[in-house]
């Protein structure tokens, strides 16, 4: 069966969460898969002398070691940036061979609770790590993903209540400088990437997303027909 997967990545706080509940909403047959669903337990990372979560590759790794920083997420959950990476080794924090398991699962067997069998299957992935892992890279039908200023993601994460709360200079020593080499990382990716523009409101990015992906829905029907 023809499925379409979508990526939504980007920024802490930029809104990739908010942003895939309400394309789920609105198109047919969709299903949502978070990653940071697949973060193993706090009491199983260690922590540096501030009391920091320390991420990094699995052991026996033969790459340059992967760091990562605690954030958390939209939905009082786990969410993380880059700190230093060579992309796609799978860290000891999450769960991946979980989450590819899930996302395989739903490749075998989409879910199409319309019962239409017009409607394509979609399914969509939102997650800070997932344009930057290999295993992924054959998936994406579409890819998305949020940015945000400087100063907007530092006022809005200011604004969230956090458990446990950051630490001073948290935020501009650890997940600022994160973000960008995250995002440095991404200019090396040739796949088509859709960067958004988080400032804008969750309406207007919502219509520009799901315009898009009409459009690109409808580009595989039409190569249905055709095959």
């Amino acid at each position: 069966m023809k499925t379409f997967v979508i990526g939504i990545s980007g920024v802490t706080n930029g809104g990739k969460t908010t942003l895939a509940k309400n394309l789920q909403k609105h198109l047919p047959n969709c299903s949502v898969i978070s990653q940071d669903d697949f973060f193993k337990p706090e009491s199983e990372i260690a922590k540096d002398i501030n009391g920091f979560l320390q991420y990094d590759v699995s052991p026996g790794a033969n790459s340059k070691l992967i760091q990562w920083a605690h954030l958390p997420s939209d939905r009082g959950g786990l969410d993380s940036c880059f700190l230093l990476s060579t992309a796609h080794k799978v860290l000891e924090a999450l769960n991946m061979d979980e989450m590819m398991s899930t996302i395989s699962c739903w490749m075998e067997n989409p879910s199409t609770d319309s019962g239409s069998t017009e409607e394509i299957p979609i399914l969509i992935i939102e997650g800070f790590l997932l344009f930057n892992y290999k295993p992924l890279d054959t998936l994406w039908n579409r890819s998305y993903f949020l940015t945000i200023p400087y100063e907007e993601c530092k006022r809005r994460r200011s604004k969230r209540v956090y458990k446990p709360p950051d630490a001073s200079g948290y935020f501009d020593g650890h997940v600022w400088p994160m973000y960008l080499k995250h995002r440095q990382e991404m200019e090396n990716i040739t796949r088509d990437i859709v960067y958004l523009d988080g400032t804008k409101s969750e309406e207007e990015l919502f219509t520009q997303v799901y315009e898009d992906l009409l459009q690109e829905l409808a580009k595989q029907k039409c190569l249905q027909v055709t095959t």
